[in-house]
C-alpha cells in the first residue's frame, strides 16, 4: 500500500509539472480550455465589481486573464506552492498590489466566515472526494449576496471523453505519464452528480454550457454554475 501511494504521488507530481503543456500545448487545445474560462466570466462585465475575490485551485493563474470585472483584492489559492510561484511571475506586473498568493486546501479554508464577495473554482470540484462538504465550506466564506462560480468538465460525457482521447491524453502518455490511471484518481466526481449537488444546495442560480446551449453532458465539454449566496438572518 505504501509503494502504491508513493507511486501515485510521483505520478501526480509529474502530471502537475506538465499540466499546462498537456492542456494548452496545441492551438486547438488552448482554444478549448480558454473557452471554458471565458464561459465562466461571460456573465460579468467591466461595470461589475467584487471587492474581494478568492480563487480556489488557481494553479498557474490561467483563469485570471479572463476576469473582466473590477476587484480590490484577488487571492489565488492552491495546495501547490510551485504553481503559485509560476502564477506570481506571470501575473504580478499587470495587477500591482491587488493580488495575493496563498497555499490553501480548498477543502478546509483558513478564512473567516463571510470574507469574500466572489469565490471562483475552475476545474476543481471534480477532483474533491467529498464535494457536498466542500460546497458548504465555500459557501461559508462567501458573504451574503456574494457569488459562487464553479466550472466543471462534462466528464464522463461523450464529447469530453473524445476530446480527452484526442488531446491531453496523447500528450501525457508521450511523456511517460499513465494518464488513464491519473485521471481515474483525479476526476473522482461525475458531472451529473456534481450538477445534482449544486442544484440542490443553491436554488438561486444561473447555468451555462459550452459549446452548445443545450443542457447535455454528452454534447458539451463544460458546465458553468453561478450561485448567489443567501444566508438566513441570525
Amino acid at each position: 500500500m505504501e509503494n502504491e501511494d508513493q507511486a501515485w504521488l510521483d505520478y501526480r507530481a509529474r502530471f502537475a509539472d506538465v499540466y499546462d503543456e498537456s492542456n494548452y500545448a496545441s492551438p486547438l487545445q488552448s482554444a478549448v480550455m480558454h473557452a471554458s474560462h471565458r464561459l465562466t466570466e461571460k456573465r460579468f462585465q467591466k461595470h461589475h465589481h467584487f471587492a474581494k475575490v478568492l480563487e480556489i485551485g488557481a494553479g498557474t493563474g490561467e483563469h485570471l486573464g479572463f476576469v473582466r470585472h473590477g476587484f480590490n483584492q484577488y487571492i489565488l489559492s492552491d495546495l501547490d506552492a510551485k504553481t503559485l510561484d509560476v502564477a506570481k511571475r506571470k501575473l504580478d506586473a499587470g495587477f500591482g498590489n491587488k493580488l495575493l498568493y496563498e497555499v490553501q486546501s480548498g477543502e478546509h479554508l483558513s478564512y473567516a466566515d463571510n470574507s469574500f464577495d466572489r469565490l471562483i473554482a475552475s476545474h476543481v470540484l471534480e477532483h474533491i472526494y467529498q464535494p457536498h462538504l466542500v460546497l458548504k465550506e465555500w459557501q461559508r466564506v462567501v458573504k451574503n449576496g456574494g457569488v459562487l462560480s464553479i466550472l466543471i468538465p462534462t466528464d464522463p460525457g461523450v464529447a469530453w471523453r473524445l476530446g480527452r482521447q484526442l488531446g491531453p491524453r496523447k500528450n501525457a502518455i508521450a511523456q511517460g505519464i499513465a494518464y488513464d490511471y491519473v485521471m481515474a484518481r483525479e476526476h473522482v466526481n461525475s458531472c451529473n452528480n456534481l450538477i445534482a449537488l449544486l442544484r440542490h444546495y443553491f436554488p438561486d442560480r444561473t447555468e451555462a454550457w459550452w459549446p452548445f446551449p443545450i443542457p447535455s453532458i454528452d454534447l458539451n465539454l463544460f458546465f458553468v454554475f453561478h450561485a448567489v449566496i443567501n444566508k438566513p438572518a441570525h
